[in-house]
């Protein structure tokens, strides 16, 4: 365990209050409805349900689903760390930038993994995943760069991985804020997992809960990996409340749009003091500036009270992931912005 390196979480300092723009949370409160969920919960002298079940219903029903097609989890982290285990064997395919916990799932269950290098635009090589592996992982929207991979690439690599028997896992964390859900391929690909989290749509990131979409085989396999580790992962309450944000798709389509709009302008103001941004569908933007270097950035924004994320790696040091906030949050940002630049 000593040469294990652990994934490393967004900064939480408690030495002031900062505008929070670091950990890609929702900036808008989840759904009234939670208040009486929450109150009618499960006893909690009482096991959670360990199949969740009246979650997987309502998550089925919002993909258009049977619920025999959802596995639930603590968080998406946990969901994704049961699919490495049930269904990858050597070598695991990822992109070489993309979310830093699959290197350490791999890691932690000795699976060796192969990186398929993004292209110099940073968009993902569809054709690098068409290789022998023993799975793929693909963060659909990527991040941190909050690039899109289409449907009809990411089906190429469906296709040639389906005719070699192999698990390709999509893990859709950030897809509600504008890219397309491989969620409607589920009955045409049995090796296709999707994985959701409601923490960043659903504004529920103090939950823990998070989802898998899959054909009943691949829902048992996840199952029978959970059975090894925790039989009860998902608490009542989380499941009280994630039952009651899905049911609440009008309440969240406005806040999802509210973000998106705010996503709009906020890049535009960026690239008018002269950011590159890249394309986002995302809650965050990935975006550098030729004239300052992205830790220097980093620090300075730190300083005037504002947390965003810089990743010290190959290919990323001249970025800066910055969350989505509020209006309000969002406009004092670019104010900064504009007056560290000047």
């Amino acid at each position: 365990m000593q040469s294990l390196e652990p994934y490393t979480a967004g900064e939480q300092p408690k030495d002031k209050k900062y505008i929070k723009l670091n950990t890609n949370e929702n900036p808008y409160e989840p759904t009234p409805a939670l208040q009486d969920a929450l109150k009618n919960a499960r006893s909690l002298r009482l096991y959670p349900d360990p199949l969740a079940a009246e979650f997987c219903e309502a998550a089925g029903k919002a993909n258009g689903l049977p619920a025999d097609h959802v596995f639930a989890g603590n968080g998406s982290d946990e969901v994704l760390a049961l699919a490495f285990k049930a269904f990858f064997d050597s070598p695991v395919l990822f992109a070489d930038i993309t979310y830093s916990f699959y290197p350490v799932f791999c890691e932690f269950f000795k699976i060796e993994f192969l990186l398929v290098p993004l292209r110099d635009d940073f968009t993902l090589d569809a054709a690098g995943f068409l290789k022998p592996n023993g799975g793929v992982a693909i963060a659909n929207p990527n991040a941190p760069t909050g690039i899109t991979l289409e449907l009809k690439e990411l089906q190429t690599i469906l296709d040639y991985n389906l005719a070699r028997k192999r698990v390709v896992l999509i893990d859709e964390a950030y897809v509600a804020f504008g890219a397309e859900s491989a969620a409607k391929l589920i009955p045409q690909y049995p090796n296709l997992v999707v994985v959701r989290t409601l923490s960043k749509s659903h504004a529920l990131a103090g939950m823990r809960l998070g989802y898998a979409l899959a054909q009943p085989h691949l829902i048992e396999g996840l199952r029978m990996a959970k059975d090894s580790f925790n039989s009860y992962p998902v608490d009542s309450l989380a499941q009280a409340a994630g039952t009651a944000a899905l049911r609440d798709a009008a309440y969240y389509e406005g806040v999802l749009s509210r973000v998106v709009d705010t996503r709009t302008w906020f890049v535009r103001a960026l690239t008018e003091m002269g950011f590159r941004v890249l394309p986002s569908k995302t809650n965050f933007v990935f975006a550098g500036h030729d004239r300052i270097k992205a830790a220097e950035l980093f620090k300075r924004l730190r300083d005037r009270g504002v947390l965003v994320r810089y990743f010290d790696a190959p290919r990323v040091r001249d970025f800066l992931r910055i969350t989505i906030g509020t209006d309000e949050d969002m406009q004092k940002v670019a104010a900064i912005l504009q007056e560290i630049l000047s």
